[in-house]
């Protein structure tokens, strides 16, 4: 699905992040990514989005280049990104209601048929209740926990069904306990979309529970792959069981002793 062919990147005259990187994604695959920090891996989210563009090679997804923001790639970021003037609903559906001004028009918006006002609706609604947060419908981001918010992040990017999520650190605000429970609500999510997925985080323990395979970057430039296949990922007893210390184990012994988490 996802093809990073020898991609090189840096900011301005700023050293190198990238020189001639290669990485493959395939459709269904759930990917984490770790690693120090400044080591570039909201700079490669931000390439695969289309909110950044590598100086050479090319990046493709389903084989096409990616040159912009696709409309079937979905976003969530650390901050929400929740309009603070609208209610729970209008954030939710604000994706599709953006999409209804474009129309079908395969650059904004999906190609082919146009949603309807009341399937729009309907999906918004679904969502909502999957992520039980439709009795918040008419509340405002103000009026939410960190959890709530997010969520609902969650169910304006899913309710414009995107075949690619891409999420940047979206749980490392959250306490402990909110941060896990979200962390199964994406796997759930996950396995019922069948989406391919990438998350960026700089949790050792949350790429190990969430990244099927979890690529691990170094200080810049990045120039090699570092993969940790992980199969156990997203399985309900995973966390307590000594495959799962095993393989943050080996992630931290890849990272170094001197890794240090940023806070």
């Amino acid at each position: 699905m996802i093809a990073v062919d020898r991609i090189r990147f840096a900011y301005g005259q700023q050293s190198t992040v990238f020189e001639s990187f290669s990485w493959t994604v395939d459709t269904g695959q759930t990917w984490a990514i770790i690693g120090p920090s400044g080591c570039g891996k909201s700079t490669l989210l931000y390439l695969l989005a289309g909110l950044r563009r590598p100086d050479s090679g090319v990046i493709t997804i389903h084989g096409q280049p990616v040159q912009r923001p696709r409309p079937r790639t979905g976003l969530i970021l650390q901050d929400h990104g929740l309009l603070p003037w609208a209610t729970v609903w209008k954030n939710a559906r604000l994706g599709l209601t953006i999409r209804e001004f474009y129309g079908p028009d395969g650059e904004h918006a999906p190609g082919g048929e146009a949603l309807s006002k009341a399937t729009a609706n309907e999906q918004v609604a679904y969502w909502l209740d999957r992520l039980n947060i439709s009795a918040l419908r008419e509340k405002y981001p103000s009026q939410l926990s960190g959890g709530q918010r997010q969520r609902t992040a969650i169910a304006r990017t899913l309710a414009m069904e995107p075949d690619l999520l891409l999420m940047d650190e979206p749980f490392s605000s959250l306490d402990a306990l909110t941060r896990e429970n979200l962390q199964n609500v994406v796997v759930d999510l996950q396995r019922e979309v069948e989406l391919t997925s990438v998350i960026v985080t700089h949790d050792i323990d949350e790429a190990v529970f969430l990244g099927e395979r979890i690529l691990v970057l170094s200080e810049p430039p990045n120039r090699q792959t570092r993969i940790v296949e992980n199969d156990g990922a997203g399985s309900s007893n995973y966390r307590k069981s000594t495959a799962f210390a095993a393989r943050v184990a080996q992630v931290r012994d890849i990272l170094g002793a001197s890794y240090a988490p940023a806070t």
